[in-house]
């Protein structure tokens, strides 16, 4: 069973720029991706007005019965979140490794313009690698 069920991205407007499924249970279409991505988006948003602390980021984790979900927002307001299996740990350091991805292979792409979806293969291959070493490592916990 994988421990990473999706991943998003979402730019600093709301808009799902990159979806990718590692094998949840139920796939999800089109739609429901954005679905998820735009009440994501608006959810973080809320939780940083309504925080009774000064300086709040947002949602960083946010877990349920069946998933957890995390995320990490880069100071662009891009927002990266994945929802894996519930407990999963080290989460938030495979998110920085994600982000580090983004920047080296989309951002410095010259064909890419900002905040539309991405699609670079280079982006795709070492985000699949990152993914895949993040399993074998759970496996040895």
């Amino acid at each position: 069973m994988a421990a990473i069920y999706s991943l998003y991205i979402i730019n600093k407007s709301g808009g799902l720029i990159f979806y990718k499924d590692y094998g949840s249970k139920g796939r999800m279409d089109t739609n429901d991706s954005l679905r998820v991505a735009s009440l994501w988006h608006s959810m973080h948003a809320i939780s940083q007005q309504l925080s009774p602390t000064n300086g709040c980021s947002g949602i960083e984790l946010l877990e349920a019965d069946t998933f957890d979900l995390h995320c990490f927002q880069s100071l662009t307001g891009t927002k990266y979140f994945v929802v894996c299996e519930t407990g999963t740990q080290h989460m938030e350091a495979l998110l920085k490794v994600i982000y580090e991805l983004y920047t080296d292979y989309v951002l410095k792409n010259p064909f890419y313009e900002m905040e539309m979806p991405i699609r670079c293969e280079l982006f795709d291959i070492n985000l699949t690698q990152a993914i895949q070493k993040d399993r074998v490592a759970l496996l040895g916990r």
